[in-house]
């Protein structure tokens, strides 16, 4: 007969909305024996973000244990012993199969099964694989997607088999195409980023601001190919590529491949049992679902954006570390017949690569303009971009910034004050901000 183990509160998910969500049960009170985090990785809740930023780093050597959360917000770090410590049921290498939320459980792999009262629904984003794009990888030896710490591994032992010759193509021109490819050119390969879109970060950055990025990386050595598709690989006897095939018939040398195509949440389980939108689960300010005791976290919740009176899926940690928090004071506060502010996010997205780090806040939605210095070979260049909606400002970008800099385009991006022209925000740049 199958196991059957029963908790007042399960999280499925080991990333970094669990290892936070586990941080606020804490906080919040938590008896031993009342949680558990069922988590199909094979290690502790870890701050995802490092892996194509320090994690990759062979240069320093990293390790797991840098990376756990709460890492990522200078708190303590949650090493596998903490959760002991704390009471807390860390079921690692277990993947829940079946979820029959009406009699609250779940099944795992194993057989075992899972009696909840609460669940926190942490499953995360995935990658999207070329082959759904429709391009031919089956077999294919050196194509790595990162999103776990197994796929970092295997790209680092490649990484070094091809210390002396490494030749890699980065398929994607968005935030991990950009830091993977950086990574891999400080570590001495030779780089080639490829891309189907005008220029880097499409999405987000305007022309101007990847104008800058995209000199920055040429000067460092990294190729750009830009507006151009892949449509397949070769490979040499033993199944291990040797070129990537561009639209048009031309080859690019390579013997590493990441591929950074795109992401998408991790949902399955529950198709037909929550409401969805978007393509997340529709969740309440307090991050609850169409189900009563039923609660979606971080990448997997659409949830209302207070701010902007809509709703919005985030794939980004900030909002999974924040998320975990409110959904579980939200629990805690219902079982005391309390309860908690709406979330009230205010959209947050950084990165960090050779010698540049940015941070942006708001929404990059109406006109653009940008200040400062955008020469990529300024020593330690500075700029920024101001969006301006219906005569506010609703979004702000800085590169080179300090913290109180950042803390300052923050509460702009909040407050979205008013503002006469374009004009009066180029001419003042940064101080704009910092006078608020």
């Amino acid at each position: 007969m199958a196991e059957e183990k029963s908790y007042k509160y399960v999280i499925i998910g080991g990333g970094v909305a669990a290892g936070y969500a586990a941080r606020e049960f804490t906080k919040q009170g938590l008896n031993p024996g009342e949680l558990a985090i069922i988590s199909r990785e094979a290690v502790s809740p870890f701050e995802r973000p490092e892996l194509t930023k320090v994690y990759i780093d062979l240069s320093v050597n990293p390790t797991l244990a840098s990376v756990y959360c709460c890492a990522g917000t200078g708190e303590e770090k949650q090493y596998p012993h903490w959760y002991k410590k704390k009471g807390i049921d860390l079921i690692v290498s277990t993947e829940i199969v079946k979820a029959d939320l009406a009699s609250k459980t779940l099944v795992s792999d194993d057989g075992t099964i899972y009696k909840y009262q609460t669940l926190l629904i942490a499953t995360g984003s995935t990658y999207v694989k070329l082959s759904e794009l429709g391009i031919p990888e089956a077999d294919v030896k050196n194509i790595f997607y990162l999103r776990e710490i197994d796929d970092n591994d295997e790209l680092s032992l490649a990484m070094e088999l091809y210390v002396q010759n490494g030749q890699a193509v980065v398929i994607g021109g968005g935030f991990l195409g950009l830091e993977m490819s950086s990574s891999l050119k400080a570590n001495n390969h030779e780089v080639t980023m490829v891309f189907p879109e005008p220029w880097i970060l499409n999405r987000f950055f305007t022309p101007e601001m990847s104008a800058f990025y995209e000199a920055y990386l040429t000067n460092k050595g990294i190729k750009i190919i830009k507006g151009t598709a892949v449509t397949g690989f070769n490979t040499n006897s033993d199944g291990v590529v040797t070129e990537v095939i561009l639209e048009g018939g031309r080859t690019l040398e390579a013997n590493i491949v990441v591929a950074s195509v795109g992401g998408k949440p991790v949902t399955s389980l529950f198709k037909g049992q929550l409401e969805e939108e978007k393509g997340g689960i529709k969740t309440d300010g307090f991050f609850k679902t169409s189900l009563p005791d039923v609660y979606a976290l971080g990448d997997v919740a659409t949830f209302p954006m207070k701010m902007y009176g809509e709703m919005r899926r985030v794939e980004h940690a900030d909002n999974a570390r924040k998320s975990a928090g409110q959904a579980v004071k939200a629990i805690k506060a219902a079982e005391e017949g309390k309860t908690v502010p709406d979330y009230d996010y205010l959209p947050f997205f950084y990165s960090r690569f050779f010698d540049l780090s940015w941070e942006f806040y708001g929404d990059n939605v109406g006109e653009s303009v940008i200040f400062g210095d955008t020469d990529p070979k300024t020593p330690k260049p500075k700029f920024g971009t101001y969006w301006v909606k219906d005569g506010k400002v609703v979004g702000v970008f800085l590169e080179g910034g300090t913290k109180e800099e950042y803390k300052a385009i923050a509460k702009v991006a909040r407050a979205q004050p008013s503002v006469e022209s374009l004009d009066v925000l180029s001419k003042e740049g940064l101080s704009f901000a910092t006078k608020f």
